[in-house]
């Protein structure tokens, strides 16, 4: 636990909803995201692999035992960069009623840190093209936009 109170933690199956929830929370989200109970199977089916690969750590922040903020963490081998590790984060999300604390910074910070204690190279990422408050947060912590990213729907 930090001086704000944060933990960070590996997430567990029970946490699924509330990462769900964040997910969902915002218009893209809720265009790709299926919040219900039960949840379908296919959340569960990706945690079990998520979390069976030590090259993944799908990482919940906590606050006073509320799950507050949530990242998912990738290790990618890779044969460029001399053979170098890249780490790579995705699904960053802060619950909106805590949003604007700094958690964001926080999780980030974290997740720099596993990286850097994994030997990685470098940190990668994308954010979705409209979202501008995103782009201007992960600037200031340091990332610069590099790459041109494009995607491909294999399913519709």
């Amino acid at each position: 636990m930090n001086k704000t109170g944060i933990s960070f933690r590996r997430a567990t199956s029970a946490d699924l909803p509330a990462i769900i929830h964040m997910l969902a929370d915002d218009e893209l989200g809720a265009q790709r995201e299926r919040v219900g109970t039960p949840l379908p199977d296919s959340y569960h089916q990706a945690f079990e692999q998520i979390d069976r690969d030590p090259n993944h750590e799908l990482i919940v922040a906590e606050l006073n035992r509320e799950l507050v903020g949530t990242l998912h963490l990738m290790f990618l081998p890779s044969i460029s960069h001399q053979g170098g590790l890249r780490s790579q984060v995705e699904s960053v999300r802060v619950d909106r009623k805590f949003q604007n604390k700094g958690i964001g910074s926080q999780m980030m910070e974290y997740a720099i840190q596993r990286a850097k204690a994994r030997g990685a190279h470098l940190m990668q990422l994308t954010t979705h093209g409209t979202r501008r408050d995103a782009h201007r947060f992960y600037e200031r912590l340091g990332f610069e936009s590099s790459h041109l990213g494009m995607k491909l729907k294999l399913h519709p």
